[in-house]
């Protein structure tokens, strides 16, 4: 059996949200100067917002209130993912590295959140 997490960083979910981030930056950095302060900024913003939820709901005592940030993490990657459909379409450069990660964060996230509603703390 696994011992708990002591601290948000010892999640597998974070830790996977975190790589996403890395990868995302590393991404949008070849994206035109005229998107610094479009897609790049707004999708560097939402991916950030991931794990950035996932570390502030990890420390929040109630159920409830636990699972809204992971919510709030779930929209945010739901807007990462639409951005790698814009990035695609804009011909920005390949996502295929991008969208195998988004759906593994997004998988893990979903078991999290279930478990989270489904313990008695």
């Amino acid at each position: 059996m696994r011992q708990p997490a002591r601290t948000f960083q010892d999640l597998i979910v974070w830790q996977k949200a975190h790589q996403f981030v890395l990868s995302v930056y590393q991404f949008t950095s070849n994206f035109p100067k005229s998107e610094t302060y479009g897609l790049s900024s707004q999708f560097r913003r939402a991916a950030v917002s991931i794990p950035a939820n996932i570390a502030e709901g990890f420390k929040k005592k109630g159920t409830l209130d636990k699972a809204r940030f992971m919510n709030i993490a779930q929209g945010s990657l739901e807007e990462c993912r639409y951005y790698l459909i814009l990035s695609h379409d804009l011909g920005y450069g390949d996502t295929s590295e991008l969208m195998p990660q988004i759906e593994e964060v997004s998988r893990l996230l979903t078991s999290y959140v279930n478990s989270i509603l489904n313990s008695d703390s």
